[in-house]
């Protein structure tokens, strides 16, 4: 038990743990096609265009579950482990007070669009309210006081960067929601090494289960949408929960598990900003078919199957991250086992619910395998 995290297997942590996993889990994935059927009804939302594959209207308010998932989740686990989530109460609160806004517009961006420079700008005031909360980067190459200034500076990149590398990621059923889960999870096992990062482990039990309760409507063919608010929901807390108890960055070096972590939200961004960027567009507004996931499908490979290769690379990226970061091979093969495991299992539900209900969700004939 101690190899994989569990360094009191009779106490209240570990299980509050897996329980704030399973309760985000069942409460995003139930509260789901309640959803669904009011943002259908009341026209919230997406129209087929130039960033996304589907052929009909979309509800896209999922984030609005996700996020229910997540609190009902951290107020569970406040009710079984109280003292221990006293002493982690401020990074929490200040993690889920800058994702709560960042829930707000995005919601309101997803029904009635909001300047790009108006949502830029919440974003960098809701990292700064982490850096005011100590959640930060602390850089100390350099001894001198510049590091203060210099760690704001990458602190507020990494978190704005991520929010909307998610976001910009979320084009293709089940990419953004099987990704965020995958790096949840290694995030949760990662941090369960250490007990000085309680925080970022009940958050990350939290955002893995409501990522794969969302993963299991929005698998291919979805029946809804995450929508801005939860892409950056969801990219905000994760980067924002990758920074708890990294400690000091000494060397650039130091900053690569973390990267590799996100690599596949990383890579895609970047490549899309470069690509954008030389062609004179505006990389947050300009809509296009440019991402890694449209390149797969150019080459004949189907949503699914394009899924399962990010899924795969992800996984790789963070496997490859806890092991620069010194963690056991057995916390890592568990971590690994454990899930793919649980992506299977949600894949098999969603096509065995298509299978006995096929009208529920009738995907476009070019996108059948």
């Amino acid at each position: 038990m101690n190899s994989i995290g569990v360094a009191d297997p009779y106490g209240r942590g570990w299980l509050s743990v897996v329980l704030t996993f399973i309760f985000a889990w069942i409460v995003t994935y139930l509260f789901i096609p309640k959803v669904r059927t009011f943002a259908l009804k009341v026209g919230w939302a997406d129209e087929p265009n130039a960033r996304r594959l589907n052929q009909e209207p979309r509800a896209n308010a999922g984030g609005l579950a996700i996020y229910t998932g997540v609190i009902a989740a951290i107020i569970l686990a406040g009710c079984l482990a109280p003292i221990v989530l006293a002493k982690v109460q401020v990074a929490i609160l200040a993690i889920l007070l800058g994702g709560s806004v960042l829930v707000i517009i995005g919601f309101i961006d997803d029904q009635y669009k909001l300047p790009p420079l108006f949502r830029l700008l919440v974003q960098i005031l809701t990292a700064l309210l982490l850096v005011v909360c100590n959640i930060q980067i602390h850089i100390v190459y350099f001894g001198a006081p510049i590091d203060g200034i210099l760690s704001v500076i990458i602190t507020v990149l990494w978190i704005v960067g991520i929010t909307n590398a998610v976001n910009l990621m979320d084009g293709m059923d089940g990419l953004a929601g099987g990704v965020s889960f995958i790096i949840a999870m290694t995030l949760l096992a990662t941090s369960a090494q250490f007990e000085a990062r309680a925080a970022a482990t009940l958050i990350s039990a939290g955002v893995a289960g409501a990522a794969l309760g969302f993963l299991r409507h929005n698998y291919h063919p979805s029946r809804i949408f995450m929508g801005d608010a939860g892409a950056y929901f969801l990219g905000y807390v994760l980067a924002a929960t990758s920074i708890l108890g990294n400690g000091k960055v000494t060397t650039v070096t130091s900053l690569i598990p973390t990267v590799l972590l996100f690599l596949v939200p990383v890579a895609d961004t970047s490549q899309v900003i470069i690509k954008r960027l030389l062609s004179g567009q505006n990389p947050l507004s300009t809509p296009g078919k440019d991402h890694l996931h449209h390149r797969l499908l150019a080459q004949g490979f189907s949503q699914r199957h394009s899924a399962s290769i990010l899924w795969g690379v992800t996984l790789a990226g963070g496997i490859i991250a806890m092991r620069m970061q010194g963690i056991g091979q057995t916390a890592i093969v568990v971590t690994a086992v454990g899930i793919g495991l649980l992506l299977i299992l949600t894949v098999w539900l969603r096509l065995r619910a298509i299978v006995k209900s096929p009208d529920i969700s009738t995907p476009h004939p070019e996108d059948k395998q």
